[in-house]
């Protein structure tokens, strides 16, 4: 039977993840690492699908999902969250077919910027998006630390206030993001603050935000922004206290090589360097010693 090319359904996520999954073993195994201990969840694709449903596409074979493309777009800006094929299907025109749709998606909202992140080992992949004229700006490491090992040694250095969607914050936040990044993320933050798993807080300085910081329950920080150069390093050093408090066994963050507040302050404390990416994209873009990402897909 041919393949199908079609919009995701809410049916189609579960198993979407799971071709995410078995591709991200399949390429960091064959590389020599260790894979994922735990598939991915759909949570931020079901939130994706509502607000966007163009922006998510599956390929299907005799009723299987066996490839996703998925993107998102704040304002102008696009992102390439997730583009995964089953390895049994890779090398078969499947990736390509996925890509064109998402690219379509860009060209719908008028994208003037396109960005990504993908494997820094992944010369293939790299070089195909160098080619649609998204380049190679800046690595991106994932830093991590046992829970016992930061206990003690971090402090709440700034007063914060927990995120609950009340309008001043929410301007707060589309600030910090402008200039962060360029545009704000108003529609991610809701998101983030209807996930039980997040705790998000705006710091401050005598009731003036210096940033904003989420803390999972599994001991992850990001994203994380600061309006300001001076503010990264308090409001890091805030954000690793307030993980640490969740108990969680792991203290982790995904940080911008060119974040030197940041990754001073990790390795500093003996966190330790984990997997390394790298962000593609069309035109330059954003502070990155402003801001640490989430995860991969979702910037």
């Amino acid at each position: 039977m041919a393949i199908i090319y079609r919009a995701a359904r809410h049916e189609d996520l579960a198993p979407a993840m799971e071709v995410v999954y078995q591709s991200i073993n399949d390429l960091m195994q064959r590389h020599g690492f260790e894979g994922l201990a735990a598939s991915v969840t759909p949570e931020f694709l079901a939130f994706s699908l509502e607000d966007d449903p163009d922006g998510l596409w599956v390929a299907e074979d005799a009723g299987h999902v066996v490839g996703l493309g998925f993107s998102w777009v704040c304002g102008r800006f696009w992102f390439l969250a997730d583009l995964f094929v089953s390895p049994e299907y890779q090398g078969q025109g499947v990736g390509g077919e996925l890509m064109q749709l998402t690219f379509d998606h860009a060209q719908k909202h008028n994208a003037d910027n396109r960005a990504l992140i993908t494997f820094a080992y992944n010369r293939a992949s790299i070089g195909l998006y160098a080619k649609h004229g998204l380049f190679p700006r800046e690595p991106l490491y994932t830093v991590g630390a046992p829970r016992a090992a930061l206990v003690g040694r971090m402090e709440k250095e700034v007063a914060w206030t927990g995120l609950d969607g009340r309008a001043t914050q929410v301007s707060a936040l589309k600030h910090i993001d402008e200039v962060a990044l360029g545009f704000s993320r108003e529609k991610h933050h809701r998101y983030l603050l209807a996930e039980p798993a997040a705790t998000g807080v705006l710091l401050e300085d005598n009731g003036s935000p210096l940033g904003y910081a989420y803390a999972w329950s599994d001991g992850h920080i990001g994203p994380l922004a600061v309006a300001s150069h001076a503010a990264m390093g308090p409001v890091f050093r805030t954000a690793l206290a307030l993980a640490i408090d969740q108990g969680a066994d792991q203290i982790s963050a995904f940080l911008a090589g060119s974040n030197e507040e940041a990754m001073s302050i990790a390795l500093g404390h003996d966190m330790r360097l984990g997997r390394t990416m790298v962000l593609v994209s069309a035109k330059a873009f954003g502070d990155w010693s402003k801001y640490t990402p989430n995860h991969p897909g979702f910037m």
